[in-house]
């Protein structure tokens, strides 16, 4: 279905380095405003979008955000210590949630996509996010919800996350898409040969490891966790900004580089990366997985299919 829609305009909160941004081209949608507060993760959205996202959305007045058909947010997955009085709209003030609401309140965009970590459907038994619902509601959308995993939707990368979807047209049936497998790790890995050796661990790191555990699969992605046990997958594990270098390992050998990850968020190789190693590593960890956004997009497309023909036929958007 990619290319079908045309003329549909969107906003980037919380845009990081533009994973929704990539998943809203494959359908021809259009970035009207982004928003990201990190200064590195700017320049790589401004290097490969050719627009600079406005910096502190709590500082920007909602009337300076353009008219828009869609809103994408990976909002940060702060505490919600204040929500649970399950007041809705009210009951958001002091997170950054509250800042999609205001927008959603004010521009009334057909459709919104949010996403966050897996835990938050279950923080505060539930409550947090039948609160973010409620909200949703009181602004007038029909929202729904639902774990999705990287390594469903073609992507090697167990990232599992809560995506958030609401319409305001209460008649729109939409549906989450159907797992299509995980992708080939493969295809996502170097030759060892072809990198560079400041990637491979150390001596005393492979020693360890060794010592730890033994793989079956090759090629794959050993990782250790906050118990320091050792094991492998034919596939990686979710990437983490700030954790050890060394916690994921190639075939127990190596650490990925900065386009290994990007490919395992599915961002082309197109995708230029002009921040440091240390940086892109941890704009890969907060970055959406492109390929989940883009199955999800495309069926909230199908589901909209005559709002967004006519926007397409009239130029509306």
């Amino acid at each position: 279905m990619e290319g079908i829609y045309l003329g549909f305009d969107f906003i980037d909160l919380f845009a990081s380095i533009g994973g929704f941004h990539l998943a809203a081209n494959r359908y021809g949608g259009r970035c009207v405003f982004a928003s990201e507060i990190d200064s590195y993760a700017m320049k790589a959205y401004e290097s490969n979008f050719g627009m600079a996202p406005a910096g502190d959305i709590t500082k920007i007045l909602t009337e300076d955000i353009p008219a828009h058909d869609v809103l994408f947010a990976g909002f940060p997955c702060q505490p919600f210590s204040i929500i649970g009085k399950m007041e809705g709209f009210e009951d958001t003030q002091g997170t950054l949630f509250f800042e999609i609401a205001r927008i959603l309140e004010a521009k009334k965009p057909a459709f919104f996509i949010l996403e966050n970590v897996k835990m938050l459907a279950g923080h505060d038994k539930g409550r947090t996010l039948a609160t973010i619902l409620s909200a949703c509601q009181d602004i007038g959308y029909k929202s729904t919800w639902s774990v999705l995993n990287a390594l469903d939707f073609g992507l090697p990368q167990k990232r599992e996350r809560t995506i958030i979807v609401g319409f305001l047209d209460h008649n729109v049936e939409f549906f989450f898409p159907a797992p299509i497998g995980p992708g080939n790790l493969g295809d996502v890995l170097f030759d060892d040969a072809d990198v560079p050796k400041k990637y491979f661990a150390s001596e005393q790191i492979l020693a360890k490891r060794a010592a730890q555990h033994t793989s079956e699969h090759n090629p794959g992605i050993w990782h250790e966790n906050k118990s320091k046990h050792i094991s492998s997958y034919p596939y990686s594990c979710a990437l983490r900004a700030g954790a050890s270098h060394n916690y994921l390992l190639v075939n127990g050998i190596r650490r990925l580089t900065p386009r290994e990850m990007l490919r395992l968020q599915g961002f082309p190789d197109s995708f230029k990366i002009v921040c440091s190693d240390n940086q892109t590593r941890n704009q890969a960890g907060n970055a959406v997985p492109v390929d989940v956004i883009a199955a999800v997009l495309g069926n909230a497309l199908n589901a909209s299919g005559d709002l967004f023909e006519t926007i397409a036929q009239t130029g509306l958007a």
